[in-house]
């Protein structure tokens, strides 16, 4: 029994925190806190600590092995008399790694408070039930080791999951038979660069915020910041599968009972490509009082997989089935709230729940493949072009077509991120707005109602082809007005709650 208590120990979770329940009773000393971080004993703590650092160098020497084995191979290290003395070491490294878990399990051992927080979890994995539950989400641990609160195959179709949720593709290029097949040979040396380079350095460049040692340079941050949401705003952390398998980690804070009424809504944050929602957009709906639910994306904090896009909405998917069907909000009720690259999944929700209340989107863009010709070499153009269109196609614009409920665009004036210039070049910045005419409103607001009255047609409107220049000037600018706004500062400020408020209805 001893035996098997001390196995479960050794490969047991790390803990990090404990958190408390308004109507939980809390231990001495710690009357009025919420929660503390977990005081491992001086064994655990100093073998935790080892464990640490070798995965840092774990990581450390993974990222930079392209450049280390080039170097071993240039100063003739890659050889077997060179390599069997130092498998010897890496075997030795291994085995006194393996005696540092061992101490470390004995002190976990001795740790009555660890020694509850397990039997909790292991008890929920057997009996997942409300109480339980409550219980485990007491504890801030690693993510892997958490229960599934809800799966995508609980109310979709599991034979759908292989292929995933549908994405807008490319239009392809019309060619005969032969034309085709020679135009493949030719261009197979292009698709297989375009994939080692979208599969390695590509994608994180596209999402810094999947890689490893900057998850781990920011952990303490990201750490405070999940237990203020969980101490201070009752937020509730669960564990979402979807239909690739990928786990998504995400944060609710319900507001219903507060009996405002932007309590009832839900939004739904979609963050940015190094952003978390411990430290992300969830704090700007927080502070106007709205339920909100933020998520990770795949590979990103608790999150598993790698943020492709096909990955990106297949989590959105499940984040969205989770709230309708778990959480119990209409679509009606929901407004998907993006920030900067977060605007795909955003965009790409609204196209496919097409009855969504409403969509806001802070310093996005419309296309990614502008912003990534301006930060790549000009001799790369056709193949970054190529790389982008077959395996990083953020077309947010075509998805927002497709939408015809209401929608905010805010632009930030001095966004360093996604102008294709300068943050000077106000008109180079990707969330495009026009503005410094005078124009009457209660004349374009007539001419619209009277589009939408004598015209039963679907976004977006041919309205305008039979004005002048000067009307069709008013009317542009009127809807720029209506659905965009400038936010006078750079692109990685938070957004104030006084900016974010629902679009404007015709």
């Amino acid at each position: 029994m001893a035996g098997s208590m001390w196995l479960r120990c050794i490969l047991g979770p790390h803990l990090q925190r404990i958190h408390r329940s308004p109507d939980q009773s809390r231990p001495e000393g710690r009357a009025g806190r919420r929660g503390w971080s977990y005081q491992p004993r001086s064994l655990e703590k100093h073998t935790d600590s080892i464990i640490g650092w070798a995965s840092a160098l774990w990581s450390l020497s993974y990222y930079s092995s392209p450049l280390l084995l080039c170097y071993l191979y240039r100063k003739g290290y890659i050889c077997s008399s060179k390599l069997v003395p130092v498998s010897q070491y890496l075997g030795t490294v291994l085995v006194c790694l393996l005696g540092v878990a061992c101490l470390r399990g004995w002190g976990r051992w001795k740790n009555s408070e660890y020694l509850q927080f397990l039997s909790i979890l292991e008890e929920t994995k057997k009996n997942h039930t409300p109480t339980n539950k409550k219980n485990l989400r007491c504890y801030d641990f690693d993510f892997s080791f958490w229960p599934s609160d809800f799966s995508w195959t609980e109310v979709s179709n599991p034979k759908l999951s292989k292929a995933g949720v549908s994405l807008l593709k490319p239009e392809p290029k019309l060619r005969g038979a032969a034309d085709s097949v020679l135009h493949s040979v030719r261009t197979l040396p292009c698709h297989i660069i375009s994939f080692l380079i979208a599969h390695s350095f590509g994608r994180r460049m596209l999402y810094p915020g999947s890689v490893g040692l900057l998850q781990k340079a920011m952990r303490p941050m990201l750490l405070q910041g999940q237990a203020r949401l969980i101490e201070e705003f009752d937020g509730q952390r669960n564990k979402l599968v979807a239909c690739d398998g990928n786990e998504i980690d995400t944060m609710f804070v319900d507001r219903r009972r507060d009996g405002g009424q932007t309590g009832q809504t839900l939004v739904i944050c979609c963050e940015g490509n190094a952003g978390f929602y411990e430290v992300g957009c969830m704090n700007t709906p927080l502070e106007g009082g709205y339920s909100v639910l933020g998520w990770n994306h795949p590979g990103f904090g608790g999150s598993t997989g790698v943020p492709f896009p096909q990955n990106e909405a297949n989590a959105m998917d499940v984040v969205i089935q989770f709230a309708m069907h778990k959480l119990g909000f209409q679509l009606t009720e929901i407004v998907v709230y993006a920030w900067s690259i977060g605007g795909f999944t955003a965009s790409w929700a609204v196209m496919s729940y097409p009855e969504i209340q409403s969509l806001v989107l802070d310093a996005s863009f419309d296309d990614l493949l502008p912003l990534a010709l301006k930060v790549m070499p000009d001799s790369w153009r056709p193949l970054v072009q190529h790389t982008v269109r077959q395996y990083m196609n953020l077309n947010n614009a075509k998805q927002l077509l497709k939408y015809q409920g209401p929608v905010l665009l805010i632009r930030r004036t001095r966004d360093e991120i996604i102008t294709t210039t300068g943050p000077e070049d106000v008109m180079s910045n990707r969330g495009k707005m026009s503005f410094g005419y005078e124009v009457d409103d209660d004349w374009c607001v007539s001419v619209l109602q009277s589009y939408q009255a004598d015209r039963d047609v679907l976004f977006p409107w041919s309205v305008g082809e039979d004005m002048t220049l000067e009307g069709r000037r008013q009317l542009a600018l009127f809807l720029a007005r209506k659905y965009m706004r400038n936010f006078e500062t750079t692109h990685c400020t938070p957004l104030p709650a006084s900016e974010f408020h629902s679009p404007w209805r015709l």
